[in-house]
């Protein structure tokens, strides 16, 4: 079990990359700027270096946890389904994070969120999602579709 924590952790590093490009592309194809990196460093006061490697620290627990929780627990042959269905899991896990940290904390973490940012909210998380799903499951590729 412990071999499997680098892979993992690469998977939930390149399924971070893969979603990162994705946020850093959808302006100029003219949907709303979503910048997970820059919300962490302004909600813990840090500078944007450290919002980086916030970014990236969370991807890598979701990708420990898509390998030792979810992939093992879950059973679909289509590999881009069940990426799908992890990215739209985290998704809500991150938002129900950060209600909580809201509430216990009383910070200022809610914000009105307009359709388009939800939208490229959950289609970052579910190219997470896929691309993490993919490199773990990669035995399984021929599955993929």
């Amino acid at each position: 079990m412990i071999n499997l924590m680098p892979k993992y952790a690469a998977a939930g590093i390149l399924g971070t990359v893969a979603m990162t490009m994705f946020l850093i592309i959808a302006p100029v194809i003219g949907m709303p700027k979503m910048a997970p990196w820059e919300l962490l460093s302004d909600i813990l006061g840090v500078s944007l270096v450290l919002g980086w490697v916030l970014h990236f620290a969370i991807g890598i627990l979701f990708g420990m946890g898509y390998g030792f929780i979810f992939a093992p627990k879950i059973h679909m042959h289509n590999i881009c389904l069940k990426g799908t269905t992890y990215g739209i899991l985290s998704l809500i896990i991150a938002q129900t994070s950060i209600f909580i940290l809201n509430m216990l904390f009383q910070i200022s973490l809610v914000h009105d969120i307009m359709p388009w940012q939800l939208i490229v909210m959950l289609v970052g998380h579910i190219v997470f999602g896929i691309v993490t799903a993919m490199l773990i499951e990669e035995n399984n590729v021929l599955h993929a579709f």
